[in-house]
């Protein structure tokens, strides 16, 4: 017998999911929405939960982003005129 589907299965909060794991689920809303096997109702809940998800995933790759941003311009020196750095 085969596992019951993630879009059929009770909805995780989106905030209790890891990255990875909204991925994969939405990956499998896509996948069964694809068959074309779903009732239209049930369709239009994995949609809409799908939406979510991929709202959620663009938060979180932006926020990623920001993040790094930030820290690569920790790393890069700072342009400071009053620093002398030539040879005496």
């Amino acid at each position: 017998m085969t596992q019951p589907d993630e879009a059929t299965a009770p909805a995780a909060s989106l905030e209790s999911l890891t990255f990875k794991q909204a991925s994969e689920e939405l990956e499998a809303i896509v996948r069964s929405l694809e068959s074309n096997q779903l009732e239209l109702e049930d369709s239009l809940t994995s949609y809409e939960r799908g939406v979510a998800l991929l709202r959620t995933l663009q938060a979180r790759l932006q926020d990623a982003q920001q993040k790094v941003t930030v820290l690569l311009g920790e790393l890069e020196p700072e342009s400071d005129d009053s620093v002398d750095s030539t040879l005496s």
